[in-house]
C-alpha cells in the first residue's frame, strides 16, 4: 500500500460518489476498497433523498462508513466524526484494504486528513449557558458572542442557538475562538492523495436544478414527513439541512413546491460556492474535470498510487 488514504472531494452534485464507486469496482471491488463518507448530513439515518445518499444497491457490496450513524435528535460533532472516521480508516488499513474518503464537507475532510485538535466540552458550562439563553434570548447570546469572539459570530447564524452556545462554551472553557485555526494543510497521514472533481458553474447549476427536481418528485416531502414524526422539528442540526428546511415549509403551507425547488437550488448554489472556496485553498488537491470520462482520468491517477 503506497498511500494511507485517497480522498475524492469537490462541490455538491459534481459526481463524487459515482466516481468513487466506479473506481472501487474497477480496481478490485469490495476486497480492495472501503469508503468513508465525509458529508455532515449523510451521518443521519433516514435523511436519504435530500442528501443524495448512495443506496445499498448502488454500493454493490462496497463497505461504507460514517453514513447512517446518527439519529436526527443528535447533534453532529466534527470532533466526534474525526475520532470515529480515523478509527474506521485504521480498521480498513488493518484489513489490507484501501480507504477512500469521499465528500464535500470541507471541515469534515480536514478533520480526517489534517492535524487539527478540536476543543473539548464542559457540560456544566453548557447547561448554564442554555439556561441563560432561555432567560435572555438567542439575540442576546449572539450579541455576547460577537463581543468576545467576533470571528465566530460572523459565520454562525444567530438562529442556530446550539452553535452559538457551543461557541460561547468553547471560549469560556479554553479562552480560544470556536473557529479552529487550521494549520497550512499539514497532513495527519503523510502520504495522503486528494483528488478534486470540478466542472463549469453553468453545467453544475444545471445538475443542481435537475437533482432538486428529482428529489422532490422522488419523495422528499414524504421522507421529510416521516422524519417530522420522529422529531425533525426539534432536531438541533438535521432540521437545518438544505432541502429539509424547505420541505418542512411546504408541509407547513408557507411555501409551494415550486418555490421550495427554487429555494433548494439557490441554497445549493451558495453551498457550492463555499465548497469551492474551501477546497481551492488546499494545494494538495489534484483537480480533474468531472463528467464524461472522469472515471478513466481518475483511474489513471489512482493506478499510479496503488500497488
Amino acid at each position: 500500500m503506497v498511500v494511507a488514504v485517497l480522498a475524492i472531494v469537490g462541490p455538491t452534485a459534481v459526481g463524487k460518489s459515482a466516481a468513487a464507486l466506479s473506481i472501487a469496482h474497477t480496481l478490485g471491488g469490495s476486497q480492495a476498497w472501503e469508503i468513508i463518507g465525509a458529508d455532515a448530513m449523510q451521518l443521519y439515518r433516514g435523511m436519504d433523498i435530500g442528501t443524495a445518499k448512495v443506496t445499498l444497491d448502488e454500493r454493490a457490496g462496497i463497505a461504507h462508513h460514517q453514513i447512517d450513524v446518527l439519529d436526527i435528535s443528535e447533534d453532529a460533532s466534527v470532533a466526534a466524526y474525526q475520532r470515529h472516521a480515523r478509527e474506521d480508516l485504521d480498521g480498513i488499513v488493518s484489513r489490507g484494504r484501501m480507504p477512500l474518503l469521499v465528500g464535500g464537507s470541507g471541515l469534515y475532510i480536514s478533520a480526517v486528513l489534517d492535524r487539527i485538535d478540536f476543543p473539548g466540552s464542559d457540560l456544566d458550562v453548557r447547561a448554564r449557558l442554555e439556561q441563560e439563553c432561555e432567560r435572555d434570548g438567542a439575540e442576546a447570546m449572539h450579541a455576547r458572542l460577537r463581543r468576545i469572539d467576533p470571528r465566530s459570530a460572523e459565520v454562525i447564524d444567530p438562529r442556530n442557538v446550539r452553535r452559538v452556545i457551543r461557541a460561547l462554551e468553547v471560549n469560556e472553557v479554553s479562552g480560544h475562538s470556536f473557529q479552529p485555526v487550521f494549520p497550512r494543510h499539514t497532513s495527519h497521514y503523510p502520504d495522503t492523495v486528494v483528488v478534486g472533481l470540478e466542472m463549469s458553474m453553468e453545467e453544475l447549476h444545471a445538475r443542481i436544478e435537475a437533482r432538486t427536481r428529482l428529489m422532490m418528485s422522488g419523495g422528499l416531502l414524504e421522507e421529510t414527513q416521516a422524519l417530522r414524526e420522529r422529531g425533525l422539528d426539534d432536531a438541533p442540526t438535521a432540521r437545518m439541512a438544505t432541502g429539509y428546511r424547505e420541505a418542512l415549509a411546504v408541509l407547513d403551507g408557507t411555501m409551494t413546491t415550486s418555490e421550495a425547488e427554487a429555494a433548494i437550488s439557490a441554497a445549493t448554489r451558495r453551498l457550492v460556492k463555499k465548497q469551492y472556496t474551501w477546497f481551492r485553498r488546499d494545494p494538495r488537491i489534484q483537480w480533474i474535470p468531472a463528467g464524461d470520462g472522469v472515471e478513466e482520468r481518475l483511474g489513471e491517477l489512482v493506478s499510479r498510487i496503488v500497488e
